[in-house]
């Protein structure tokens, strides 16, 4: 944004043009997944997404959820044709500084797989990592 901000003030300054206030946005942390490239470009994202119907009348998941967040993932076997899959575990994140036992065992990854006519809404999760940049969804 800064940098196209520049840029503009520039091109703004040559031409004689008179300007009083410049505003160049960014789609943010959460930005929404729109179209067929974007879920490409975020495949491995933590993304959160929320159906136009619920889909869990097949028992794997409850029957009236329409709210998911998990990882983003290309549906096994589906070649450009739009199936989608979202991982996630209802498990809850471990607090830091927390003990985890050993004999706790993790719950099992849940997989729901959908196309984007079955999307109302989706979006990059908002996670904030303040260690630097790492593997997607890390």
């Amino acid at each position: 944004c800064e940098r196209v901000t520049r840029q503009l003030q520039y091109a703004l300054e040559v031409d004689g043009l008179d300007y009083r206030r410049l505003e160049v946005g960014s789609p943010g942390i959460d930005r929404p997944l729109r179209d067929e490239n974007d879920f490409r470009r975020f495949e491995g994202h933590v993304v959160d997404i929320v159906l136009k119907a619920p889909l869990g009348a097949n028992g794997a998941v409850a029957a009236n959820r329409k709210k998911f967040r998990g990882t983003l993932e290309r549906a096994e076997g589906a070649p450009d044709g739009g199936r989608w899959q979202i991982v996630w575990s209802d498990e809850p994140p471990v607090k830091p500084g927390q003990r985890v036992s050993k004999k706790r065992e993790p719950a099992p990854l849940q997989v729901l797989g959908f196309t984007l006519d079955e999307i109302a809404q989706a979006r990059l999760a908002p996670i904030v990592n303040f260690k630097g940049r790492g593997a997607p969804g890390a």
